[in-house]
């Protein structure tokens, strides 16, 4: 399909900003898929306590999407047609009139979400989100969670997606909030911002006359950009949380997994988020800076052509569990540990081990799932560390693709911004902008130790 002239027979772009657990993405995006620019815009995220996670909403939600939105425009030559924002769910806080927060920006797994009524086995859910930020600002004028917050900053409306307000369950159908509903969580519908569907405008941007659609959901806007289709095939999002998602072609109801539809027709995912991404990887990794890796001095990162260190036979077990585990135990209190530690191992092994739990942790997802997999397509920033994915492959035993765009939902977000911005009909064609990166293959001598190691992962995980 061709695309729509700008002025003086420039084509447009749109932009995608993703709002992540540490960082806001955003990227330019020509017609063809391609990346015309880029940015990063760090922010912190607060642990106050191992149950809970939580943003400064003013600094991450507000402030960084527009300077992540300014600085790509800034780079650019051509009229920007287009922008979405993609973030994490479930998310909120508490905003005055002018949109601004209250409070911080609490995420997914906070225990301060959890309802006590059963509904939904104790879990954090939409309704647990609202009901703390109308406990603790009973006067504020709205109750938003990062889209809106992040949309509003680009455009003036507090829009999400019709795919955000699903997490908030019954509190809004066809016909909108229910008021009732809000009321016994502390709420109105006034409070909620703006819902618009999928790719359609909600609001523009005023500095470039950008078309503005609601804030969507990051893991969705992967899935779009994705090659991950063919059964068996298993899309895994390394971001602060890493979010698997095994692809089939039936629908498949797994306890303890979320089964969803993907965005291809008649194929399906089933999986969830895991705590064992960066938030867990890094975490690991910071443990051992400045010390100085047994043998031959080598870079922090091995290369892609050497991306295995050290005996394969002497690497530890890492159990993930920081702040407990997501799918498919949903505990937040279970706890890491480092099992089968020794003298001879140092920090080259203790890195791989943290890499290798990753791998474990899809593994185990993969085999709950029952399809037989095929390869592991991954996204997000993690993709970048050439030691990760090759951990992954060895501990899956799977070949891993990694992507030409590692930020594949700032990607997928600009693909909704075409469609919003009238340049696609629909987001039928958004598979034409998946490109893959570098592959890894298993080694055969690691993944036979990684295997030893699974047992072992398995055996002294929760409920063995």
């Amino acid at each position: 399909m061709s695309s729509v002239s700008g002025s003086n027979g420039r084509s447009p772009v749109t932009v995608g900003v993703d709002v992540g657990t540490t960082s806001v993405k955003s990227v330019a995006v020509d017609a063809d898929g391609r990346v015309v620019a880029r940015a990063r815009v760090p922010h912190k995220i607060g642990v106050p306590h191992p149950e809970q996670l939580e943003h400064d909403a003013r600094r991450a939600w507000r402030l960084g999407p527009r300077r992540a939105f300014a600085e790509v425009v800034s780079q650019l030559s051509v009229p920007v047609a287009g922008v979405a924002v993609s973030a994490m769910v479930p998310s909120m806080t508490a905003v005055d009139r002018r949109g601004v927060p209250l409070l911080p920006g609490l995420l997914y797994g906070d225990a301060r979400t959890v309802m006590d009524d059963g509904a939904t086995g104790g879990l954090p859910d939409g309704r647990g989100f609202i009901r703390w930020a109308a406990q603790e600002a009973p006067e504020a004028a709205g109750y938003w969670p990062c889209q809106s917050v992040a949309t509003n900053a680009l455009c003036g409306v507090p829009a999400m997606d019709s795919a955000t307000s699903i997490v908030f369950g019954n509190l809004r159908t066809m016909e909108g909030w229910q008021a009732d509903k809000l009321a016994a969580i502390g709420a109105t519908p006034e409070q909620m911002g703006v819902v618009v569907e999928m790719g359609e405008p909600a609001g523009t941007n005023p500095e470039t006359g950008a078309t503005v659609t609601g804030g969507t959901i990051d893991a969705l806007c992967d899935q779009l950009v994705s090659v991950a289709a063919e059964p068996g095939d298993i899309l895994a999002i390394f971001g602060a949380t890493l979010v698997i998602w095994v692809v089939t072609d039936s629908w498949l109801e797994i306890p303890g997994l979320v089964s969803v539809p993907h965005t291809v027709p008649d194929r399906f995912l089933v999986g969830g988020p895991s705590n064992a991404g960066a938030l867990f990887a890094d975490w690991a990794r910071n443990l051992l800076r400045g010390v100085t890796p047994p043998g031959p001095s080598r870079a922090s990162q091995p290369s892609k052509d050497d991306p295995r260190q050290g005996d394969p036979q002497r690497v530890p077990v890492w159990l993930p569990y920081l702040r407990g585990e997501r799918t498919p135990f949903n505990d937040p209190s279970l706890r890491a540990s480092l099992y089968g530690l020794d003298i001879t191992q140092g920090p080259a092994a203790i890195e791989r081990a943290a890499f290798e739990a990753s791998g474990f942790v899809i593994r185990r997802m993969l085999e709950l799932s029952g399809v037989p997999g095929r390869r592991v397509v991954t996204s997000g920033g993690g993709t970048r560390v050439a030691a990760w994915m090759a951990a992954v492959a060895d501990a899956t035993g799977l070949p891993v693709d990694t992507p030409a765009v590692p930020e594949g939902a700032a990607l997928g977000a600009a693909f909704v911004a075409r469609v919003a911005a009238g340049l696609e009909p629909s987001m039928d064609d958004s598979r034409r902008w998946a490109r893959t990166g570098t592959r890894y293959e298993p080694d055969p001598v690691w993944t036979k130790a990684a295997d030893a190691r699974y047992r072992t992962f398995e055996a002294l995980g929760p409920g063995r």
